[in-house]
């Protein structure tokens, strides 16, 4: 297992939210940081204000739906920090709205964010991790959402389903290599993130205004992107390829997905969707 207390990060989505946080415990760690996001000027706040603390980071401009642009990201890695130990899949996005409504962009986008952003991660540092020989890990943020279904944000819950199920596959790819790398998967509930507030939507919709406020207002609630970090950190740590900081629910959705499945029921709506009937 990759020490995860020292070596050389990467990070995206790294501007804000959960990325933010992660950056700021792995600097904690006396961890070198390469932090990635396309918002460059948030990417560069970020990075001023850990290097003002004393850590040493680069920030990267970085758009994860090109894989150029990510093979860009791991050639400035190694250039600045030498092998990276720890790759962290963050970048993602939600986006409300009926599945037939939404234009075939925002599909794109998401899709390209959420999965093909994650995809294109592992194309372009595993084959370095590889080649180094040296313990590394691979951790690669999904959701709860990746365990359910929910109307309204069929993108998130689709890629996010996705990015699960390619983390599984990730996971035996390196078994079958006996390669020295740790694969984990992150499954986070509610953290307190302007996520649904930034997220593009069907204009207009009422029932995209609702489930934006109701899931904003939740999310306030949730974990701060600081606290999320360490209790991920401490999950990875110790290797583990499920890692929540929200076990509980994690534990309690898995087995609500496993007796969904055995019985091969119908989806249905839930108490929690019942704000949208109403509209």
């Amino acid at each position: 297992m990759a020490d995860v207390r020292n070596g050389v990060a990467v990070i995206t989505g790294a501007a804000g939210g959960l990325g933010g946080g992660l950056a700021r415990v792995a600097a904690g760690r006396g961890m070198k940081l390469v932090l990635a996001d396309r918002d460059e000027a948030r990417l560069t706040a970020v990075v001023d204000a850990l290097s003002a603390e004393g850590a040493e980071a680069i920030g990267v401009p970085t758009d994860v739906t090109d894989p150029a642009a990510l093979d860009r990201l791991a050639a400035k890695a190694k250039e600045r920090f030498g092998a990276v130990t720890l790759l962290i899949n963050n970048a993602g996005i939600e986006t409300l709205g009926l599945s037939w409504e939404l234009p075939a962009e925002t599909w794109q986008r998401a899709i390209g964010v959420n999965l093909l952003g994650v995809i294109y991660g592992v194309r372009a540092f595993a084959p370095g991790m590889l080649a180094e020989g040296k313990p590394a890990h691979i951790v690669n943020i999904a959701s709860l959402a990746a365990l359910g279904m929910m109307p309204i944000t069929a993108p998130y819950m689709v890629t996010k389903h996705a990015v699960l199920a390619f983390t599984e596959c990730l996971k035996l790819e390196m078994d079958v290599k006996a390669a020295p790398i740790t694969v984990s998967a992150v499954l986070p509930g509610a953290i307190a993130t302007p996520i649904f507030t930034d997220a593009p939507g069907v204009d207009g919709d009422p029932m995209v205004a609702a489930h934006r406020a109701i899931m904003g207002e939740m999310l306030a609630q949730g974990l701060s992107p600081d606290e999320a970090a360490d209790r991920i950190f401490a999950q990875l740590d110790e290797g583990r390829f499920w890692v929540s900081p929200h076990p509980e629910m994690l534990a309690e959705m898995a087995d609500d997905r496993a007796a969904y499945l055995s019985a091969r029921s119908a989806p249905e709506l839930r108490e929690g969707h019942r704000h949208m009937l109403a509209i």
